[in-house]
């Protein structure tokens, strides 16, 4: 049974992975999960372990009320595989997310599904 591109990516997230589709033909890798590469139209893509590292590319703080949650963060981030994905940024103060901060991907857990959630990547890491 083939799996939608999507429901794969949910899936090993589930599973506790954080994986980006590669292009065998042009190396590109892609993200959001698709059936062929919007680089060069080759199809199938496989799936690849993500290195979890990349760069504020934005951020913004939405304000909620203490009791419905407190304030977070809503974040771009330009993942090293060179593809853009929106999250947030935990272990800091939403307001103090920065662009241009590093940062490292961990797979988070809520109501059992996975989702990718960041946190500052630690000083002298990878790059």
């Amino acid at each position: 049974m083939h799996l939608s591109a999507q429901t794969h990516y949910q899936a090993e997230l589930d599973a506790g992975r954080f994986c980006l589709q590669h292009c065998p033909q042009c190396k590109n890798h892609v993200f959001t999960p698709r059936e062929l590469c919007p680089h060069c139209g080759a199809s199938p893509l496989r799936w690849v372990r993500a290195s979890g590292l990349g760069t504020v590319y934005s951020a913004t703080t939405i304000a909620r009320k203490a009791d419905a949650g407190g304030n977070y963060n809503v974040a771009l981030i330009d993942l090293d595989e060179g593809v853009r994905m929106m999250s947030r940024v935990e272990g800091v103060a939403p307001e103090d997310v920065r662009i241009g901060q590093r940062v490292q991907a961990r797979v988070a857990q809520k109501d059992g599904r996975g989702l990718v959630l960041f946190q500052p990547a630690a000083q002298g890491g990878a790059a």
